[in-house]
């Protein structure tokens, strides 16, 4: 690829390629009680095609997809930093401004559409991580490797102490005082009903509502927490990549193919042990608290450099396809897309729309996954050759800048803008 706008588009198609691939993980979420994300077992099948479709995407695009999002988004926050210099504006002033609309929809998105919502994470650490736009790629790096270092060897903390209680307490004799503290973490490790959430989200939107709350308190205080430290790492490294000319194509096809060569070599085979321990201890949830740090701190980064690469790789040679247009596309309008797919999805499966919640095995939902993709490779292009921005891009935009933007595109407007989520 050649050309500055053609190399901004490889970092659009990217992001374009993440936020459809977050849905592969979001739709059990969407689709069935929670749980169901990390324990096949809880709702959803685990037998046969269920089974099938939970190991895989587990091994292929749990925390993958999220991660490359986050990546993507700390190579936008050096990008829109760089151009806010060039205008004469103060960076840290942008970011902070942007950062807290974007805080703003999360919340509304959170409490009012759907609990899984990622924005008010990215928002707070996006407010941190502004500190570090000016930094050389090395620095970064470290600071993420050593900010991966932390969330494993938290992970490993949390699991040798959740273990040891439930020894302790396991015990012939066990004092009062362990007892009483193991039974505070069963209460902290048992979920919503299967049944409350059934009831809840086949119900009205206030039925909803309601079964949201105690989820949406969870991922807004110990998920959240618990997930900076690797959030925080992936912006850092996307940083550095950008700086580096990663994400824009400026490496040689020969250079990606070996990046995804090599992570999907050696990082595929690694989630096979880590499978066959979860199904062994029935995806007890401290196992998975587990497991789960060891993939995101140690695998999920290769791996989601090596779904970048592929995309580059497609985009160094197709980007003035079809798909690599719509592709494109998508990834400008991230931000309406990510959100848009949380309303369509909730409309599709909560009771107040087509009301499919719980209804279909694990395996089904991946219909539904392929029609969303459809629908934001097939409207992303249309509008945007009519607008500058998509609808929230636009409003987010408005908003930070306290000002409105032009919307509507003349006819002359023809030079595409990449998009600033």
């Amino acid at each position: 690829m050649a050309g500055g706008g053609a190399r901004i588009s490889t970092l659009d198609a990217v992001r374009g390629f993440a936020v459809m691939g977050i849905l592969l993980m979001n739709i059990v979420d969407f689709a069935m009680p929670g749980f169901a994300y990390y324990n096949p077992s809880y709702y959803g099948g685990d037998e046969g095609a269920n089974f099938a479709a939970w190991a895989v995407n587990y091994v292929l695009f749990d925390g993958k997809m999220r991660g490359l999002f986050t990546m993507m988004f700390g190579a936008s926050t050096v990008l829109i930093a760089e151009r806010a210099l060039r205008a004469g504006e103060s960076p840290t002033r942008v970011t902070f401004a942007r950062m807290w609309w974007l805080l703003v929809f999360g919340m509304i998105h959170v409490w009012l559409i759907w609990y899984g919502d990622i924005l008010v994470l990215y928002s707070l650490c996006g407010m941190i991580a502004v500190v570090a736009w000016r930094w050389p790629p090395r620095r970064l790096f470290a600071v993420g490797a050593a900010l991966l270092c932390l969330k494993l060897a938290l992970g490993i903390a949390a699991y040798m102490s959740f273990a040891a209680l439930e020894r302790a307490a396991a015990e012939p004799g066990a004092s009062a005082e362990t007892l009483s503290e193991w039974a505070v973490m069963q209460e902290k490790l048992e979920l919503p009903s299967v049944q409350s959430q059934l009831d809840g989200y086949r119900g009205s939107y206030g039925d909803a509502l309601r079964a949201r709350i105690p989820l949406a308190v969870y991922i807004l205080t110990e998920a959240h927490l618990a997930a900076v430290p690797d959030t925080l790492a992936l912006i850092a490294i996307g940083m550095g990549l950008f700086k580096c000319g990663f994400f824009s194509g400026g490496w040689s096809a020969r250079s990606y193919r070996r990046v995804a060569f090599w992570s999907f070599l050696v990082c595929v085979p690694l989630h096979l042990p880590l499978i066959a321990i979860n199904v062994e201890a029935n995806y007890h949830p401290i196992m998975l608290h587990r497991t789960e740090a060891i993939h995101l701190s140690l695998l999920r980064t290769p791996m989601t450099m090596g779904y970048a690469a592929l995309v580059i790789l497609f985009m160094q040679r197709f980007h003035e396809s079809g798909l690599g247009q719509r592709l494109v596309a998508a990834g400008r309008m991230a931000f309406s897309n990510y959100l848009g797919t949380s309303i369509l999805c909730t409309l599709i499966f909560n009771g107040y729309g087509l009301g499919l919640y719980g209804y279909l095995e694990r395996w089904q939902c991946y219909f539904v996954v392929i029609a969303v993709w459809a629908v934001i490779l097939l409207w992303s292009k249309p509008w945007l050759d009519r607008f500058h921005f998509g609808p929230l891009e636009w409003l987010w935009r408005s908003l930070a800048r306290a000002r409105l933007q032009p919307f509507a595109k003349k006819k002359e407007d023809t030079c595409p803008q990449s998009a600033n989520v």
